[in-house]
């Protein structure tokens, strides 16, 4: 079954997202619950996904253990064990039991292909984020060097804005920035490796940080899912075309063909729009993990 909503009545909502839920269990820990719900252009869509709950929570706790050196928000503790033997249901293979932190006020975005609203600011200023890159670059070509490129936190219903890593630091610090920075890059950098030899290019991705008790920077959220990244199959990419991906841009292409604002309430989703979608993301998941979904 898809889940759209979650209905805990065990433990106290703290705040519904634009896909997660997220339930309150002491002053030091929280219950997170990845809805199968997706949004697009900030707006969430009427109809479920299947399983995108589940691809996107076991795809993070791969990376998180992955890069276990690096501190995140995970506790080794069970959904299964704060929750009614009736909502065992809603957690199973969805949800996280993580550490509260001090979410640090930024979306950390790098970028190791152009495209998006990089491409776009690239064609009118040869720049992203106020970077300077050469001339000659096209559509979805690889960057000379990975980028670091944060963007703010708008609230919800609103976009994040890009913004330039002067504006950065005077939102978080020269100090935080330079390591939200580093940590970003690094992350970034191994993984694209390792998805490149299992046939994905991870063309830019975004990664969320916080500050736990002792001010210690702590990965926390989602890492390098569908939904936070942009997947692109190594053995059809090419330069000058946005290529096909494995994440929601294959509903946006869609939405972007319909006659709707982009405002609420969403167009309702095609039965095939569906079902390939789901596919996609559980396609990602396989190549990436070699894991079956549970």
């Amino acid at each position: 079954m898809a889940l759209l909503n979650s209905s805990i009545k065990s433990l106290p909502l703290i705040h519904q997202g634009k896909v997660r839920d997220i339930y309150d269990i002491d002053q030091n820990k929280m219950l997170i619950i990845t809805t199968d719900r997706l949004s697009a252009f900030d707006v969430i869509m009427n109809e479920p996904i299947p399983k995108k709950g589940q691809v996107l929570t076991q795809m993070a706790n791969y990376w998180f253990d992955y890069f276990k050196d690096i501190p995140n928000h995970l506790t080794d503790e069970s959904p299964e064990d704060y929750v009614l033997p009736k909502e065992i249901d809603q957690v199973q293979g969805r949800a996280v039991v993580v550490k509260k932190l001090r979410p640090i006020p930024i979306e950390a975005i790098v970028r190791g292909y152009i495209i998006g609203s990089g491409w776009k600011e690239y064609q009118v200023s040869h720049t992203i984020c106020g970077i300077e890159l050469p001339e000659g670059l096209k559509q979805s070509d690889r960057l000379p060097q990975v980028l670091f490129t944060p963007s703010n936190k708008a609230e919800q219903g609103q976009h994040d804005e890009n913004i330039t890593l002067d504006q950065c630091k005077k939102l978080i610090g020269d100090e935080l920035t330079q390591k939200v920075s580093n940590i970003s890059i690094d992350i970034y950098s191994k993984a694209a490796a390792l998805a490149e030899s299992k046939g994905i290019i991870i063309a830019d991705t975004k990664f969320e940080f916080g500050l736990d008790s002792d001010n210690q920077v702590t990965l926390m959220d989602e890492v390098l899912t569908p939904d936070s990244s942009r997947f692109w199959p190594k053995e059809s990419y090419e330069v000058g075309m946005s290529p096909p991906s494995f994440d929601k841009q294959y509903v946006r292409d869609w939405l972007e063909s319909q006659d709707w604002n982009k405002q609420p309430p969403a167009p309702h989703l095609p039965q095939n729009i569906i079902d390939d979608t789901a596919q996609k993301y559980q396609e990602a998941f396989f190549k990436i993990t070699g894991q079956i979904l549970s």
